[in-house]
């Protein structure tokens, strides 16, 4: 079968991890098209029911000293603190992706609303494979400390994860 160009992109994209991607990362004009992309996601009744908190640059380190609180908090000693900070430190773009679930919507029930932000992922991660940067998504212990989640969200926000984007280091891939 003949594939369309654009087809055989989306196939080739897959899950890099934050350890191997390096500078440069996108830019605003390329970050402009990705959250354009993310827009463009089915989303019932237009809610947008998420939001998107870029780290980068001069904001790197301070999430990294979240990362190693939050790490001892959870119990890891000075080692581990360092090895979760130095990973906040790692991709050149984190994107804190907030979700802003509205229980009580008398048209869009809650399924809808994830399935709206799960497809905004999937469409910002996509545009940026197709700008030519490794990206994933990652969710976990830290997206659920207390003091990560209220560094990023308001009240009645949920922290789901944090996207990562960036050049990719040569032989990095991961089927995910």
């Amino acid at each position: 079968m003949n594939c369309p160009p654009a087809l055989d992109a989306l196939l080739t994209r897959y899950s890099v991890g934050p350890k191997h991607l390096v500078e440069p990362g996108p830019n605003d004009e390329e970050l402009a098209l990705m959250v354009q992309a993310a827009l463009r996601a089915p989303d019932h009744a237009e809610l947008v029911p998420y939001r998107f908190k870029l780290v980068r640059g001069a904001a790197k380190p301070g999430m990294a000293a979240l990362f190693a609180d939050a790490a001892r908090a959870a119990g890891k000693g000075e080692e581990g603190a360092a090895l979760d900070a130095e990973r906040a430190l790692k991709p050149p773009l984190t994107v804190a992706v907030i979700a802003r679930i509205d229980l009580g919507h008398p048209q869009v029930p809650a399924h809808e609303q994830w399935a709206a932000v799960g497809g905004a992922i999937s469409n910002f991660l996509t545009a940026a494979h197709l700008l030519g940067f490794g990206g994933k998504m990652l969710s976990g212990a830290k997206v659920r400390n207390p003091a990560i989640a209220a560094a990023f969200c308001e009240p009645g926000e949920t922290l789901l994860g944090a996207g990562h984007a960036g050049a990719q280091t040569c032989g990095s891939s991961s089927q995910t």
